[in-house]
């Protein structure tokens, strides 16, 4: 009773439907990826290059918690499209209450197990003496509000899904926006630091979960929170973390290269080339959120028009995502090879620093116009139920060709060869994704043409 179905997804035009789901994803991954420059340019510019040294080796952190939080968001999201699809309201609505649940626990697991670690973890993931306390002041405050950002992350998937695009944007932007108001005033007004820039992190996701829990407590909504949908059931749980472990993979894996990549950088180049390193990865990230901002769009449609057997339209959004994203990453190559000077500016005044990341970024992104593809690709099958294909694609680039180039190259080609292990696993990998959708869209075209006949 005044509950609404988003039917949409299989009958509206798929050019006009991806931009409605799509563009408001994008819009928050950009004021997430901005953020994130803006909170580091801070950091550069009124903490120091150190600072922003002991933040990069925090970044397989940030992976690793990103893993657990996509595992359960994206996994749950996905089996609540495809649910919609299908009409099968009961299960979507306790898919929601288990995946608050599950977030709720590995939430809390994963914070108790970092902080006992802490330090030995670090210097793991590429601190140095001089880094660390930078690293630890940061990382102290993100993991006690963990579980905070677990949650916030799987139920704004979850929205989309439940047909709320533009709502699970508006309140991402809202969020960074108390957190870029937050930021000046922490690091800067009460000299703070770099704890500054993790308090004001955290009151802007607390602030965004409350809002979405708000919104999932409405009775009128089709899935909303109530008594009974919270107790784990298994044929939930499985289903969710076998779709979500292609995501949590992948973002396990990023983090085991961003924890050789720092470490190689410290290694052939010092605190110098880990905070250019940081540089590169904050600018290229800021193209990757718009593909997965895309991606994000993409996933409601493709998965509800599967589970409606609509395969047409399956094939359509695919091919539209993937020509979106290709125009994206080539805006990143060219911004790279030809003005990769202007985006480390941002950062810091320091001219080794400069030189070190704007030679880093010409390197990295050589290849990056077949990158956006790859990615949509392997997002493509994990929305279709496809989680092994995902999870292989997921993790082929990082494990079969990053992670040796790592190995390999830097003896060889020292602090260039770290650079020249990224476009290498890039464009292995985008070759293996071509060939994968051509092999997967052959054999479901021959299905549908024998139960024609």
């Amino acid at each position: 009773m005044g509950q609404r179905v988003p039917t949409e997804l299989g009958e509206k035009p798929i050019g006009r439907l991806l931009m409605s789901y799509a563009l408001p994803a994008i819009a928050a991954m950009v004021a997430s990826s901005l953020y994130n420059i803006i909170d580091r340019a801070f950091i550069g510019h009124y903490v120091g290059t150190l600072a922003l040294g002991g933040l990069t080796a925090t970044f397989p952190f940030m992976n690793l918690g990103a893993a657990f939080g996509a595992m359960v968001g994206v996994g749950a999201s996905t089996v609540i499209s495809v649910r919609l699809g299908q009409k099968d309201y009961a299960t979507a609505q306790n898919v929601l209450g288990n995946a608050i649940t599950l977030n709720l626990i590995l939430g809390t697991l994963f914070t108790i197990v970092c902080m006992a670690f802490l330090d030995p973890i670090l210097y793991l993931f590429g601190a140095s003496d001089v880094t660390l306390p930078y690293a630890r002041e940061y990382m102290q405050i993100i993991l006690i509000f963990n579980v905070v950002s677990h949650s916030y992350l799987g139920l704004n998937a979850i929205m989309r899904a439940a047909g709320h695009p533009v709502t699970a944007m508006m309140l991402t932007i809202a969020g960074i926006a108390i957190n870029a108001v937050l930021d000046p005033l922490f690091i800067i007004t009460f000299d703070m630091g770099i704890r500054g820039a993790a308090w004001a992190t955290v009151i802007s996701q607390s602030f965004a979960l409350i809002a979405v829990l708000t919104l999932f407590s409405r009775k009128q909504e089709l899935l909303h929170l109530k008594r009974g949908i919270y107790r784990l059931k298994t044929s939930i749980v499985r289903q969710t973390i076998a779709i979500g472990m292609a995501p949590f993979l992948m973002n396990a894996c990023a983090c085991l290269v961003v924890l050789l990549i720092n470490r190689s950088m410290q290694r052939y180049g010092g605190d110098d080339a880990l905070t250019a390193y940081g540089i590169v990865n904050s600018v290229v990230f800021f193209f990757l959120m718009i593909v997965m901002g895309l991606n994000q769009g993409m996933q409601p449609i493709a998965g509800y028009n599967w589970g409606a057997h609509k395969n047409d339209r399956v094939w359509q959004v695919l091919f539209y995502t993937i020509s979106a994203a290709t125009v994206v990453t080539t805006a990143g190559f060219l911004i790279g090879e030809f003005i990769p000077r202007i985006p480390s500016l941002i950062f810091t005044t320091d001219e080794n620093i400069i030189a070190l990341s704007s030679h880093g970024f010409r390197l990295c992104v050589s290849v990056f116009p077949l990158v956006g593809a790859q990615m949509v690709v392997s997002n493509f099958f994990q929305s279709i139920g496809h989680a092994g294909k995902s999870i292989f694609l997921s993790t082929s680039r990082q494990l079969i060709f990053l992670i040796p180039g790592l190995l390999i190259l830097p003896t060889f080609f020292g602090l260039d060869g770290v650079w020249y292990s990224l476009p290498l696993a890039d464009a292995l990998s985008c070759v293996i994704a071509a060939s994968m959708l051509w092999y997967t869209r052959k054999q479901i075209i021959k299905k549908e043409s024998s139960f024609k006949a």
